[in-house]
This record gives structure tokens, C-alpha cells and sequence, in this order.
């Protein structure tokens, strides 16, 4: 949304207004600077990823402020105009990128001038600027007071960042480079001292940076520049969680792919490929965990290798995908050398675990429940609407504080339930409405149930939940006569339960020394089947219900298999 000048004036002088009491060191001047009368405002309504609202004033085609959550916050180009109107601290140049990038600053990151830290609380809106540079490049929260930052050591997270020189709020403007703004006088304090080599008496400049008078003997020597860089190295070399995560997930990638995975595999469900290839690629010690990582979801970093042409994934069948080519050739692939120690202990590991079946973890599965068109009158009340998602003990609940709440439990008998106009439309079809004056509690809530939209969650291993339409389907054992009387066994829907179709047959027919086959699934587009030899009913049947967890009601066509002994 756009809002020019015309008609504007009383929008500006409340903005100006809510300036003044948010930035209140700004003179009258300077506040008819920033939001002049007469020339061009334009008000964007932008969302962020995650949903936020937020509200960007922009001048002169460069964003000057942004609002979110009724909080108003400077860019940064309106900081390089006024650099003094937030307490700033201070970074190294290289960290600019991590921020860039998402990441809030830690304080190890933050440089300590002899003159101290700004005094600031928690929950002051600061500015980052980068060493010997006033211009500020980033703005951010401080996540705890300037006390408690000492207190800690300076270790931790020192700001929640919100903004920064080259995001995307950056890219709405012209995309200037931060102004080259020299140092107060108290910050260069340093440098005028450290020239004093005579009131240093042998000490080179920068000692006076750790904020010591008693130094051991050479690290009293160290120059300026060897310090400075020592502290930032230490920095860099100080990975956030999520970075160290990311890191792991990206030399497990490329360690399964060098080293695992073979293209017969291929099609390879992307659950298989992290519960098996990349996780026996991990470090002793060290455990993979999408969540604590900056992906969250292991789909996201697989599309990432997707864009960089490393793979290509497809969904195969609805919610579940698979690895369908690699680029064997990709220079990521060919020139990752396995780190030292890892390659000995995983080929140990492939050696014992050669002829054994892949770890499989079976599905967390939840039925859950939409709320329909003709259901809203029955579920409004509690504050939900058409495509609410509940479980099923949540539909209870609802149901049990609708009846108390509108006094339908029947005096006489507590075990019904008067049905009133609401209950009437959304439970009763039209040939029972004039019959039907009462319901029992449990068939109350199994006719709410079967007119909800029926869902399910699916939980991989490792993965974030996925909720698909309708029920789940069963994996489908059944079967078929073929030419010479021969019988073969059929077994489809294997890919939604998570199991790689090729990885079942292998097993199957090692077990039962039958010919396997895989084959496209009639009626299933992008689905496989698999096909073994004979009546397999048996082995399959402890093999999925013992060997891999599932439960039986997912499991249809058991009821097939040959009986063992004959009738005499």
C-alpha cells in the first residue's frame, strides 16, 4: 500500500509526533528533516517470513523507518544521517556478514573501547557499528543490560538483531554503502595513548584493549594488529549453534553421497537417506538435529542442494519425498575429502552393519480433524473456523464445554444430551430432525467426528510433522495368480509409512530367496509396487509388524496368508 503527500498532512504530524517520544535526542530540526511536510511519503505494508506485519515509511525512495508490533525502529540509512540517535557498540568488519545473514550479534563479538560499554538495559534499541566506522550497520535489541553483559564475561548473545546494511529492508533503497563517519574523540582514546611510546615504556599499542595493567610478558608485546586479529579469530572460530549444525548437515551430505549412496539405490525416500546414509556419516559424539540448525526442516536444506544442482528431489507420492538424481560430478561431491578419523570408524561401521537392514523408525501417525462448512455453528463459539485443525481430544473437549455451556445435558437422564437448533443442522440428516429430540454422549461425539473433514500427521524420524487430507491409507498386501498357476505377492502404499520400496524387496528376497521386483503402482501416480514371488504373507508380516513397529490397523490384507499345515 502506498500513501503519498496528498491529504497527508494530519498521518504526518502524528508519525512525527510518535517519532519525537520514540527518538526523543532528535531536535525539532532534525525531526522536519526526517518527516518533511511537503515532499513524497510513502507508507509500504510488507510481510515477513514468518508472518509479521510490518509497516515501512520510505523518503526519497530509501526506507527511513519501520514499524512492527506498534514500535517504531530507524533503518540504517536513517542512522548514517543521524549515526548518534541509538547507544552503539561495536564489531569487527568480517562479522557483518554473519548478521547479514541472520545471525544475532554474540557478545564475544562486541569490541570493548577503554572508555567502556554504552550503559544500556535490557530491551534498549542499539546500533552496531563495525570497527572504525561510526555508521552504523545494524540495529537490534540488547538481550540483557550492560551489567549483565560485564557480569557474563561478555560471553552469550548480546543483541537479537532486526536489522541490517544489506537485507532485503536494505535492498527497498537505493543500496548505498554505509558513509565513512570517524570516531568520537572518547573512542579513539586508544590510539592517542597507544602513541605514546614513552608512557608505554616497551608496551606496544592494543595492550590497552584488554583492560589490564598486568599482562603476562608477551602478550604485553603484542601489536595492535596481531590482538585485534587473535580477538576476531577467537570470534569467527566461535560458531553460533545453528552455524555448527549446519556445518555438521553439510559434511554428512556430502560424505553419504561420496560414500554411501549408489545410484542403484536411487530412487531413495529422503528419510532413508538421513535416518541411514548421513547419520552413520556423524561423528563419534556428535548427533544431527535439523531443528537446531538454520534450516529447522531437513526439506529445506535438501532444497538448498537442490538450487546449488548438487540433486534433484521429487515428491513420488503426496507428503513423502525422494532423491531422484545426484550429480556425481558436482564439484562439492568430488572434492570432499572425508575428515580424519571419521572414514576408518565408518568403514568399521558399513563392515558390521553391511548385511543388515537399514534402521527404520516407524511413523508417528495422528488422526486429526478439519472443521467443515456445516460444522462452523458447533465450533465458532470456541473460536474456531472453516479448516481448524483439532485432535480428536480437543474435538471432546469442545463438544463437552458446548453442551454445560448452553445447558443441554438432559435433567432427567445425564447420559443424553438435548439437541438444540445448532446440534440439530450440523449432526442430524433431515429425515431424523423431527424424530430425533435426544443423543447419548459417546454417539454425540462420534457423529461430530464423522462430519468433520477427516486428516492425518504424519512424524518421520528427524522431520517435521507433515498433516495430509483424509486417512491415511494402509499398506495393501494382497494376492495375484500369474501364468502357470504361480501366485505373487503384491505390497503397495510403502513410501507413505517411509519405507523405501527397493530397500523392502532386497530384504524380502534375501529372506525368503524369492525373485523381487519393483514396478509402478496401478492407479498410483508416481507410486511403485513391489512384487515377490509366491505366497510371502508370513515373512512380510513379521517383518512389519515385528521387525519395523507398525501397527496392524495400517496393515491390510495379513488376513491372506497360507494357512501352515493341512486338514487331514
Amino acid at each position: 500500500m502506498f500513501v503519498t503527500h496528498l491529504g497527508f498532512y494530519h498521518y504526518r504530524r502524528k508519525l512525527r509526533s510518535d517519532v519525537a517520544a520514540a527518538f526523543p535526542t532528535l531536535s525539532t530540526e532534525q525531526l522536519a528533516e526526517l518527516i518533511p511536510n511537503k515532499e513524497e511519503l510513502n507508507v509500504i505494508k510488507i510481510h515477513c517470513h514468518k508472518g509479521e506485519a510490518i509497516t515501512v515509511y520510505t523518503n526519497h525512495r530509501n526506507p527511513i523507518l519501520f514499524e512492527a508490533e506498534k514500535v517504531l525502529y530507524p533503518t540504517v540509512y536513517t542512522l548514517w544521517v543521524y549515526p548518534d540517535l541509538l547507544p552503539a557498540f561495536t564489531t569487527w568488519p568480517p562479522v557483518l556478514q554473519k548478521l547479514a545473514g541472520g545471525a544475532d550479534l554474540m557478545l564475544p563479538g562486541v569490541v570493548v573501547p577503554p572508555s567502556g560499554l554504552p550503559q544500556v538495559q535490557r530491551g534498549t534499541l542499539c546500533a552496531v557499528t563495525l570497527l572504525g566506522n561510526r555508521a552504523p550497520v545494524a540495529v537490534g535489541v540488547a538481550t540483557m543490560s550492560t551489567e549483565e553483559m560485564l557480569a557474563a564475561g561478555m560471553k552469550g548473545k548480546g543483541f537479537a538483531v532486526l536489522h541490517t546494511h544489506l537485507d532485503h529492508l536494505w535492498e527497498y533503497g537505493d543500496k548505498s554503502s554505509p558513509p565513512t563517519l570517524a570516531p568520537l574523540v572518547t573512542d579513539s582514546a586508544a590510539k592517542e595513548s597507544a602513541g605514546d611510546e614513552e608512557e608505554l615504556q616497551g608496551k606496544e599499542p592494543g595492550s590497552s584493549l584488554l583492560g589490564k595493567e598486568e599482562l603476562h610478558e608477551n602478550r604485553a608485546a603484542e601489536p595492535a594488529e596481531d590482538a585485534t586479529h587473535r580477538q576476531l579469530t577467537a570470534y569467527l572460530s566461535f560458531s553460533l549453534p545453528a552455524e555448527q549444525m549446519d556445518a555438521l548437515f553439510n559434511q554428512c551430505f556430502f560424505h553419504a553421497l561420496k560414500c554411501k549412496v549408489k545410484k542403484s539405490e536411487l530412487p531413495l525416500l529422503t528419510s532413508t537417506f538421513l535416518g541411514s546414509h548421513m547419520v552413520s556419516c556423524c561423528p563419534a559424539g556428535k548427533q544431527l538435529d535439523i531443528k537446531k540448525s538454520s534450516y529447522k526442516k531437513f526439506s529445506k536444506f535438501l532444497q538448498c542442494m537442490q538450487h546449488q544442482r548438487v540433486l534433484q528431489v521429487k515428491e513420488l507420492s503426496k507428503g513423502v519425498e525422494s532423491i531422484v538424481d545426484v550429480d556425481w560430478k558436482h564439484p562439492d561431491i568430488k572434492g570432499f575429502v572425508v575428515p580424519e578419523g571419521i572414514s576408518s570408524a565408518s568403514a568399521a561401521q558399513d563392515s558390521k552393519s553391511e548385511d543388515r537392514e537399514q534402521v527404520y523408525h516407524a511413523p508417528e501417525i495422528i488422526p486429526l480433524y478439519g472443521v467443515s462448512t456445516k460444522m462452523i455453528p458447533l465450533f465458532q463459539e470456541s473460536g474456531h473456523r472453516k479448516g481448524s485443525i483439532l485432535s480428536s481430544s480437543e474435538v471432546r473437549n469442545i463438544i463437552i464445554n458446548y453442551v454445560k455451556s448452553n445447558e443441554l445435558v438432559d435433567e432427567t437422564n445425564k447420559n443424553f444430551v438435548k439437541v438444540n437448533a445448532i446440534l440439530c443442522d450440523c449432526l442430524l440428516d433431515k429425515s431424523e430432525q423431527d424424530e430425533i429430540s435426544h443423543l447419548k454422549w459417546d454417539e454425540l461425539l462420534s457423529r461430530c467426528l464423522e462430519r468433520l473433514q477427516p486428516l492425518h500427521q504424519v512424524t518421520f524420524s528427524g522431520q517435521e510433522p507433515v498433516v495430509r487430507k483424509g486417512n491415511i491409507e494402509p499398506i495393501d498386501i494382497s494376492i495375484a495368480q500369474r501364468s502357470s498357476n504361480k501366485k505373487v505377492t503384491i505390497i503397495k502404499n510403502l513410501e507413505l509409512y517411509g519405507l523405501d520400496p527397493q530397500c523392502v524387496a532386497n530384504t524380502l528376497q534375501q529372506k525368503v530367496q524369492a525373485s523381487a521386483t519393483i514396478s509402478p503402482a496401478a492407479g498410483a501416480k508416481d507410486r511403485v509396487q513391489v512384487q515377490i514371488q509366491g505366497n510371502q504373507i508370513h515373512h512380510l508380516a513379521k517383518m512389519l509388524l515385528e521387525e519395523y513397529q507398525l501397527p496392524r490397523k495400517y496393515i491390510q490384507g495379513l488376513e491372506k496368508a497360507p494357512k501352515l499345515g493341512r486338514k487331514k
